[in-house]
C-alpha cells in the first residue's frame, strides 16, 4: 500500500512516523512545498492536559520533545495595569521549528520519505497513491480539490492579529489587555525558549481600521505595536517572521474523507489560538488515523470510517469550546469594563467548560483571593 501525505506540518509528520511504526510494510511519502527550515510564527503551546494524549498514545515522541519544552504552572492576566494569576493551568511551549525538526527526524527514522520544496498544482501528480492524506493546512489543496465532496466551508472572524516574537522570556503564559492609541488591544505572550517568546497582538476590525496599520510597512507596524505595549516589552523590539495582519480562518468540513482522500488538522478544522489546542488536535488526528489504518489492514474505506467515528465527537466538543473562546475575544473590549478580578473570571470561563465549582477545585488560590475580595 502506498500513502502520500501532503504537508510536513505537525499533522503530516506525526501521521507518517506513527503509521510507519505500526505498519512498516506501508510506503509513506510526505510532500512539502517549503524547503527545510522554513516556517512561520515562533512558539507553539500545549496545555498539560493536551500533552496527556502523547503520554498515552505516543510516548516515544513526547520523550524526544521533553528536553526542548518550556513549562509553567500558572497563567496571568494583565488588565488596567493589575496582574491576576490563575493557578492550576499548566502549559508547555516549544519553538515551532524545533517541533517540526523533531517530528521530521522521528518520521525519517521510522522510514517515511520526506520530499521538500515540491509544490503540487493538482492531485493528478499523486494519482497512483492508495490514500492521499491532506495535512496541508488552512489552504488545503486536498480539501479544495473537491470542496463539495467534503462539505467544506471557510469563513473568517472579524478581529485582526499578527504573530510576532520577542527576545525576552516571560515567566508564564500571559494575556495583556490595554487601551491602545486607537482603542482596546490585547497581546498573547509566552516563552518558548529560555530567551525567546511568542507575542501575538490582536485587536478588533474597528481599532485596526483606525490605527492605519493596513497602510504601514512591516517596520512601522512593529513599531506601532511595540509602542503600544512598551510597558510589557520593556524596551525589547518585536521580531517579524511572516507576521502579516490577518483574520482567523474558521475551517469546517461536514465529511472527513472523500474517496481515497482524508483530512487532518487545519485542513479539516481550526481551533482558535486562544485555547492553544490547534497543534494538539492536529497530532491527535494523525495518531487516530494511523491507528485506524493499522487496525483495518488494507481496507482503506473501513479505516477512514473508523477514523471519522473516533474523532468526530471529540473534535465537535473541543472545536465548539474554541469557538466560544473566539467569540469572547471578538468582544473582549466589552469585558474590559469589568474589574480586574471579575475580568479574570470572565476570561477563564469563556469556553463554557469551567463552572465555579470546577474552578474552585482547579484554581483554589485564585478563587480564595476572589472570594476574599467579595467579603
Amino acid at each position: 500500500m502506498k500513502i502520500v501525505v501532503i504537508g510536513a506540518g505537525p499533522a503530516g509528520l506525526t501521521f507518517a512516523s506513527a503509521l510507519r511504526r505500526l505498519r512498516p510494510d506501508v510506503g509513506v511519502r510526505v510532500i512539502e512545498q517549503n524547503h527545510e527550515g522554513a516556517t512561520f510564527g515562533f512558539g507553539v503551546v500545549f496545555s498539560d492536559k493536551a500533552l496527556d494524549f502523547l503520554r498515552r498514545d505516543d510516548p516515544h515522541t513526547l520523550a524526544a520533545l521533553q528536553p526542548r519544552l518550556e513549562r509553567w504552572d500558572d497563567i496571568r492576566l494583565v488588565h488596567r495595569g493589575q496582574t491576576i494569576s490563575i493557578d492550576g493551568v499548566g502549559f508547555s511551549a516549544i519553538a515551532r521549528l524545533a517541533l517540526l525538526d523533531i517530528l521530521a527526524a522521528e518520521a525519517g527514522a521510522a522510514g517515511a520519505v520526506i520530499e521538500r520544496g515540491r509544490r503540487l498544482d493538482n492531485l493528478s501528480e499523486v494519482a497512483d497513491a492508495d490514500l492521499i492524506v491532506g495535512a496541508d493546512g488552512v489552504n488545503s489543496l486536498v480539501r479544495d480539490s473537491d470542496p463539495a465532496a467534503f462539505g467544506a466551508s471557510v469563513t473568517h472572524l472579524s478581529n485582526r492579529f499578527a504573530w510576532y516574537g520577542v527576545d525576552m522570556a516571560f515567566d508564564t503564559l500571559t494575556q495583556t489587555f490595554i487601551e491602545g492609541p486607537d482603542g482596546p488591544m490585547t497581546a498573547h505572550h509566552y516563552r518558548y525558549r529560555p530567551t525567546m517568546s511568542t507575542f501575538i497582538v490582536e485587536m478588533s476590525a474597528e481599532v485596526f481600521a483606525r490605527s492605519g496599520l493596513a497602510a504601514m510597512d512591516e517596520d512601522a507596524q512593529r513599531g506601532y505595536c511595540a509602542t503600544a505595549f512598551a510597558a510589557t516589552l520593556k524596551g525589547h523590539a518585536l521580531i517579524a517572521n511572516r507576521s502579516v495582519w490577518r483574520q482567523f480562518p474558521v475551517v469546517h468540513n461536514a465529511r472527513y474523507f472523500a474517496g481515497n482522500r482524508v483530512l487532518l488538522g487545519d485542513a479539516l478544522h481550526t481551533a482558535h489560538f486562544s485555547i492553544g489546542s490547534g497543534t494538539r488536535l492536529a497530532m491527535e488526528d494523525a495518531l487516530a488515523l494511523a491507528r485506524a489504518i493499522a487496525a483495518h489492514g488494507d481496507d482503506i474505506a473501513s479505516a477512514l470510517r473508523a477514523y471519522e467515528a473516533e474523532r468526530r465527537p471529540l473534535l465537535e466538543k473541543l472545536v465548539g469550546a474554541a469557538a466560544l473562546s473566539a467569540a469572547w475575544y471578538e468582544k473582549f473590549s466589552e469585558a474590559m469594563a469589568l474589574s480586574p478580578r471579575d475580568f479574570a473570571l470572565s476570561y477563564i470561563q469563556r469556553s463554557g467548560r469551567i463552572d465555579t465549582e470546577r474552578l474552585r477545585a482547579m484554581a483554589p488560590r485564585f478563587m480564595a483571593e476572589m472570594e476574599a475580595e467579595e467579603t
